[in-house]
């Protein structure tokens, strides 16, 4: 096992083309980072270089206490697992999870102790001697994350290796790679464009954008304090709506208006946010999560001063939540974060996103107790958890916080 340390490490194409920009960043020994942005942003070449695949531009990785930079791939102790699996239809799944053993001329013994090991570990004791075309996809990607167990490397490397499973194998897989690397403590680098697969994976996530390191931390960290609206957007599932808006001051008490609806924020909302005094009378970026909306009929205690009004434009029962899908008569945000987050998700996404911004109306989903019985074409009265809030600046996009955050 082994600390991975990324100095100020830049990629550059021909042509002067930037895949990776200045990245910093310490991932520690025994570590799970996941690295994740949209198409095209860097982190897949980000991962080839720790593994040297590519070579950097400028700047120094280091693996435990070893500079890697001129170092081949071979050596570097480092074992990766592909999105293709990359396995060899011709051997058995024995040899497969053997190769790279018999290249290091490894006792025959010792490996065939730990193909064993890590068969058992991965559930492929039964099918040791069939060949990769009679295995499932499951069942492949363990025989390729087996050929990584085997080596005792110093961390794994893992490229989108679920992608190309379907949705419940994906699920299902992705707990039993959290659950080994948690077992062999191995450190590990893991890049998806799923942010949902990095929120449930990763002891740590880095959002990259273009690049550049936009926030690393916690699941929770990114979710509750995220550094600007590029992983405020990214990060969350439905995505946080977002809508400009105005802030104003009155008998103590900061409003927000949204839609040409007041919302009074509470002092637990203020105090955890102490810069936002600062925007009384100026216009800010409203951030509410669809989880931090709820049918004010289930929570009728609810003070008036947190409750938006709107008509249901489309419901989804989904047994253990109900969403909702309405509109707020305030011009959707089309800041350069925003269209980038739009395209990633679909051309047809980001022309929707500026219809909207022209028309002087925002989408908002909210994501309700399924004891809720609200229906299409109804108006409903909703609560916002106003300490939930989030408010960004409108011209650098950052986060507004306080106290250094």
């Amino acid at each position: 096992m082994a600390e991975i340390v990324l100095d100020s490490v830049t990629k550059r194409y021909a042509g002067d083309t930037l895949a990776v920009s200045d990245l910093d960043l310490d991932i520690r020994d025994g570590e799970f980072m996941v690295f994740v942005g949209p198409s095209g942003c860097g982190k897949t070449t980000a991962l080839r270089m720790i593994a040297g695949l590519e070579a950097i531009t400028e700047g120094e990785i280091r693996i435990g206490d070893r500079i890697v930079n001129d170092v081949a791939p071979k050596d570097r102790d480092i074992a990766m697992v592909f999105q293709n699996y990359a396995l060899y239809p011709h051997m058995t799944v024995y040899d497969n999870m053997a190769f790279g053993l018999k290249l290091a001329k490894t006792d025959k013994s010792e490996m065939d102790k730990r193909v064993k090991e890590a068969a058992g570990i991965l559930g492929l004791e039964e099918f040791l001697n069939r060949k990769p075309r009679a295995l499932s996809g499951g069942q492949r990607q363990r025989v390729a994350m087996g050929r990584a167990i085997v080596r005792n490397p110093q961390a794994f490397l893992m490229d989108e290796p679920l992608s190309n499973l379907d949705a419940k194998l994906r699920v299902q897989m992705r707990a039993e790679i959290a659950r080994i690397q948690d077992d062999l403590s191995v450190t590990t680098v893991y890049v998806t464009h799923d942010q949902v697969e990095a929120m449930t994976m990763g002891d740590r996530v880095a959002v990259i954008r273009k690049g550049e390191l936009q926030q690393v931390g916690s699941p929770t960290n990114l979710f509750g304090q995220p550094k600007n609206l590029f992983v405020a957007g990214f990060i969350g599932s439905p995505s946080m709506n977002i809508v400009a808006s105005r802030l104003e001051q009155a008998n103590g008490s900061i409003k927000v208006n949204i839609g040409g609806q007041q919302v009074t924020l509470d002092d637990q909302a203020t105090s955890r946010r102490p810069d936002l005094k600062s925007y009384a009378g100026k216009e800010v970026i409203v951030g509410i999560r669809p989880q931090d909306l709820e049918d004010a009929s289930l929570a009728s205690d609810a003070p008036q001063h947190c409750r938006l009004r709107a008509k249901v434009d489309l419901v989804e029962a989904l047994g253990t939540e109900t969403q909702i899908h309405f509109a707020v008569d305030a011009p959707a945000v089309v800041t350069e974060d925003i269209k980038e987050l739009a395209a990633d998700v679909g051309a047809d996404q980001l022309q929707r996103l500026q219809e909207r911004a022209e028309e002087g109306r925002n989408e908002f989903v909210a994501q309700l107790d399924p004891k809720s019985r609200v229906k299409n074409g109804e108006q409903v009265e909703l609560v916002v958890d106003t300490s939930q809030m989030h408010f960004f600046d409108p011209k650098t996009s950052l986060g507004i916080y306080g106290d250094g955050k």
